[in-house]
């Protein structure tokens, strides 16, 4: 299994290109030391939109889906810096998945990530489950790719927090989440548009309405790397 651990928490939001700079510097220097620090988060991975947009992904990998809900990870949210209070009203449109890995395979940090927010339909868990994870013993390998994914969100038992109540609306979650990753992003976009688009995804039990997004890598770092 690629992902460092059995959960993941999964973010989106939009960030103002005007803010852009202080909050990489802020999300490198502070946030990712911070949640770094907590015990089982092995690895912080940042993109941001690959077309510039305001679009930003972050990606948690967890050793189990129970960090989550622990006591020093709710210490963190609930007591946030100065500068996580100044910043995080600036999160705008925050998805927040807190998740368990179902499927990895290959690299998950790479120069590019298409990420897919899908629901299964009515008894289409398994059977998308299934599906992804035949993918995922051949798209790895195939040239200008190198990674597939597949979380399910999982609501832990942690009370809403001071960081919620800073970004003053509450999170939307999504039900599924498919990555790809990559190092040529038109091959991304062709697994998006093809085997990974809307109707192939329908076919293998999931409900309509996906949302997809294409993400280039900003800053990744584990444990180590900030000691």
């Amino acid at each position: 299994m690629s992902i460092l651990g059995k959960a993941a928490l999964a973010m989106w939001w939009d960030m103002s290109i005007s803010n852009r700079s202080e909050f990489e510097d802020w999300h490198t220097h502070e946030h990712f030391p911070e949640r770094l620090g907590v015990h089982g988060f092995r690895r912080a991975s940042r993109w941001m939109g690959a077309d510039g947009s305001e679009g930003v992904f972050v990606m948690y990998e967890l050793a189990d889906h129970e960090v989550l809900g622990s006591a020093a990870y709710a210490a963190r949210l609930n007591s946030p810096t100065p500068w996580s209070t100044k910043l995080m009203p600036e999160h705008r449109n925050m998805v927040r998945s807190q998740c368990r890995v179902l499927e990895s395979a290959g690299f998950v940090t790479t120069r590019y990530a298409l990420t897919i927010r899908v629901s299964p339909s009515t008894g289409g868990l398994d059977p998308l489950r299934a599906a992804i994870g035949r993918l995922a013993d051949d798209v790895p390998r195939r040239r200008g790719l190198a990674g597939l994914h597949m979380l399910r969100h999982e609501t832990p038992p942690i009370a809403p927090t001071t960081e919620q109540r800073i970004r003053g609306n509450a999170d939307q979650t999504a039900d599924c989440v498919v990555i790809a990753t990559g190092y040529e992003l038109e091959l991304l976009q062709t697994l998006s548009d093809g085997e990974l688009g809307e109707q192939s995804l329908v076919r293998m039990g999931a409900a309509s309405g996906t949302v997809r997004g294409l993400y280039s890598l900003s800053c990744s770092a584990t444990p180590g790397d900030i000691a």
